[in-house]
């Protein structure tokens, strides 16, 4: 994929992150969903990856092809969204509601920021990261701190999207196989709020 081709792809790809981590917020606000139906979804994903790498599902193969990584594509065909379900479903597991909601947020904003704002404007790489940028993660962080400030006070909001976007810079590793994201970003954001709350 050339340079224009794979700015296209990660801009479609982290819009898409970001509308539907706003989206879930805005769901889960006005009750539409719940931790019960996040894992569901975060099953049924499993499922049909599962199926995806046997037999190729006409829409579901389409938003593949248009959203998926390359190198998940046959080895964990949509691994993005389904850990992203995971990591809002802990999110609400593990903390009170208005810090799963911030921790959603840092994820939706920060992540996607992070990504689209490094890719075109990066220039300062992290040592532990070969494909993130400094100047991503300062976006983030920004970005996922005016999320998290709808439902936290400043010093909470500021924190938790601190941590998880230095956490997010890092490829954290377990064997050969790395940690996605969309699992650590949440946890870690709500982990922190949670320790200094009020």
């Amino acid at each position: 994929m050339d340079a224009k081709k794979t700015l296209d792809f990660e801009f479609s790809r982290q819009v898409f992150h970001l509308l539907l981590g706003v989206a879930a917020v805005l769901m889960l606000e006005y009750g539409f969903l719940d931790k019960g139906i996040l894992l569901a979804l975060a099953i049924i994903g499993l499922a049909i990856s599962y199926t995806s790498t046997k037999i190729q599902i006409p829409l579901i193969h389409y938003l593949l092809q248009r959203f998926e990584r390359e190198q998940d594509l046959k080895r964990f065909p949509g691994k993005g969204i389904i850990f992203y379900f995971f990591g809002m479903y802990l999110s609400l597991l593990l903390f009170p509601q208005e810090i799963a909601m911030a921790s959603i947020m840092i994820l939706a904003l920060g992540d996607s920021i992070s990504h689209l704002y490094g890719l075109n404007y990066g220039r300062i790489r992290y040592p532990l990261s070969k494909t993130k940028f400094l100047e991503g993660t300062i976006a983030g962080f920004a970005a996922g701190f005016l999320g998290a400030l709808i439902f936290l006070p400043w010093h909470q909001a500021f924190l938790a999207s601190f941590a998880a976007m230095i956490v997010e810079a890092i490829e954290i590793k377990v064997g050969a196989n790395q940690v996605d994201d969309n699992l650590v970003v949440p946890v870690v954001a709500g982990a922190v709020a949670w320790a200094f709350r009020g």
